[in-house]
């Protein structure tokens, strides 16, 4: 198969770095058609344990400076990694973060690597999203995304329909300060997109939890809100 530079509507996608490379192998192994991996790399540990890794999965792997020069956006790229897309289900028992409309890649990815930090596994994303498999995400969430559970609704009320259980919307306009806030599970925190938030109507849903800052800002990033909600929520499980 002839590889060229990611689109959403491929059916498959690359992780750009050892790191999430090895993220990728470790937790979706099935899913992997093979590794690339440069010349200049060879050295480099990581890409040792790539190929021992591929060597215990029987993964095919490829020294192919070329192609991966092609397909990366940044120098110095020492693997990629080349994936089918898949389609995990959400864990019905569990507590969910749902986001509505994200946009940012950036943004999307940091959120996946800091779910993971606080053992958050399972994400609803609320169409129009940013794609989880985009390289970019990818690397932003450094491979922590292959650890996932995720799912696309095409609005709120799908999801809600799927995973009845207790609703946390954050919003500017929360009618409760998240240090006054408890979480009983199963729960969903939701969060809106990165430049209009939540709709208004999310306010009615559950509880709305604002988090109280300074007015020298108007609001919080959505990955540092999101981050902060998920140590509130999850605070003693560490």
């Amino acid at each position: 198969m002839p590889l060229k530079k990611y689109r959403r509507d491929f059916p498959h996608s690359y992780t750009f770095g050892v790191f999430p490379t090895l993220e990728l192998l470790q937790f979706q192994p099935a899913q992997v058609q093979r590794v690339l991996v440069s010349a200049q790399g060879e050295r480099n540990e990581g890409v040792a344990r790539l190929r021992q890794v591929c060597a215990q999965k029987r993964i095919p792997i490829e020294v192919n400076d070329r192609q991966i020069e092609r397909l990366s956006p940044k120098e110095n790229t020492y693997a990629v990694g080349v994936f089918e897309k898949y389609q995990p289900r959400l864990d019905a028992q569990a507590n969910h973060l749902a986001l509505v409309n994200p946009g940012d890649m950036g943004n999307l990815g940091t959120i996946i690597r800091t779910m993971a930090g606080f053992g958050m596994m399972n994400l609803a994303l609320v169409k129009p999203a940013a794609d989880l498999f985009d390289p970019r995400v990818i690397r932003a969430s450094m491979g922590a995304v292959f650890r996932l559970n995720f799912a696309y609704f095409d609005a709120f009320d799908a999801y809600r329909r799927a995973f009845p259980r207790h609703l946390y919307p954050f919003m500017t306009g929360g009618l409760t300060p998240l240090h006054e806030a408890t979480f009983d599970a199963p729960f969903t925190l939701i969060f809106g997109s990165e430049s209009a938030g939540l709709p208004d109507a999310y306010r009615s849903l559950g509880t709305s939890i604002t988090i109280p800052h300074s007015n020298a800002i108007d609001s919080l990033n959505l990955s540092v809100a999101v981050g902060i909600a998920l140590y509130a929520a999850t605070k003693g499980a560490f």
